[in-house]
């Protein structure tokens, strides 16, 4: 996969555009990014390594194609990443899932960790990490080099939004990392939110604000 991937589809774009309108409700933010990451789910596991498996039809006997490998691992980024996670459960619901606390401090806008647990034996799986947001990237950037502490080798990073200076970090620090987002928006605020972006997507997810 190219490192960065924008998923075009009319459906993702139709759906975002109304994630970012102000007066979209909590119920209905939640709803939308719930539908999103399962269109972007497509894409971010579009190159899986594949099988096959003896099987009977109705019909005939056949070889047909399964995934290969363990199953995957999905690493949400908390606390917004839970949103994606949601979503892409659905699709995979026989994923591994594990979890990375991080916020950022105001001040520094630099990631601090408060916890970290993930599935066993992760170097044998594909990791897919979700957050929905890649605004300066220190955060992903940290939640990346956490999963390749824990024996990770082949991650995809998805986000619905990210920005050109999130972007380039990423790629600065983890070239082998895949970024699959639904927008690249045009830059960073003075206090690192993404511009035009659609707010804070943790508070607008769970009402905090």
């Amino acid at each position: 996969m190219q490192h960065f991937t924008l998923v075009n589809h009319p459906l993702v774009q139709h759906k975002l555009t109304k994630m970012r309108e102000k007066t979209r409700s909590t119920a209905e933010f939640r709803q939308l990014l719930r539908e999103i990451s399962h269109l972007l789910a497509y894409e971010v596991t579009r190159d899986l390594p594949m099988t096959t498996t003896p099987i009977e039809t109705p019909m005939e006997a056949m070889e047909a194609p399964v995934l290969e490998g363990k199953k995957l691992a999905l690493i949400s980024i908390l606390r917004a990443g839970n949103g994606l996670l949601d979503g892409v459960l659905e699709l995979i619901p026989s994923a591994r899932v594990g979890f990375v606390g991080l916020y950022r401090d105001e001040e520094t806008l630099q990631p601090v960790q408060y916890y970290f647990k993930v599935p066993k034996e992760m170097s044998e799986r594909v990791v897919i990490a979700v957050d929905p947001m890649l605004a300066t990237g220190n955060s992903s950037v940290a939640a990346i080099d956490l999963l390749k502490e824990s024996g990770a080798k082949d991650i995809r990073f998805m986000c619905l939004l990210a920005a050109p200076e999130g972007v380039a970090r990423m790629k600065e620090a983890h070239p082998d990392v895949p970024i699959i987002s639904a927008a690249l928006d045009r830059q960073l605020s003075d206090i690192g939110y993404i511009l035009p972006g659609l707010g804070d997507a943790g508070d607008r997810m769970f009402g905090t604000k």
